[in-house]
């Protein structure tokens, strides 16, 4: 049985937090690893972010990643105050976990048999390195929303 998305395994765990740096050491520490650098998402003119299907060009983040697993991390997301799919959740829920995410090939496909599925997307950018993309679908069935990552390179 394939899903929705052809794949059943997680890449990625994203945390909505509201300081990057107190809690990327808070995770280190618990995880007994170094401290991971803190990455802007990147320049508009790179990511080309949407949110509701319109551009942000001021919605920004900084995050850092913690490889837990063969092929799984934990993300750290701040958001800035712009409209964004992490401000929202922030504002609405507080912090914790915003996305579970899944490595895929082809997007457009992928965002199309999701939004078959009842999926709805949210958000939609380029890594800040132009290296891929990412996609955000509320799936409130699934009580969380979806992360679809693609890597051109790969």
């Amino acid at each position: 049985m394939a899903g929705v998305l052809g794949t059943h395994m997680l890449a990625q765990v994203g945390f909505i937090v509201k300081d990057v740096e107190e809690t990327k050491k808070k995770w280190a520490a618990f995880l007994g690893v170094e401290v991971p650098p803190t990455q802007p998402i990147g320049d508009y003119a790179v990511t080309q972010t949407t949110f509701q299907g319109e551009p942000a060009p001021e919605a920004y983040c900084w995050m850092a990643f913690f490889d837990v697993g063969p092929n799984l991390q934990l993300e750290l997301i701040q958001p800035n105050e712009k409209p964004s799919t992490w401000r929202n959740y922030l504002d609405e829920h507080g912090e914790g976990i915003h996305h579970v995410a899944f490595q895929i090939k082809d997007s457009k496909a992928m965002v199309a048999s999701a939004e078959a599925a009842g999926l709805k997307l949210v958000q939609h950018g380029t890594y800040g390195d132009g290296s891929g993309e990412y996609n955000y679908l509320d799936a409130p069935e699934l009580k969380c929303i979806v992360e679809l990552l693609e890597s051109y390179n790969n």
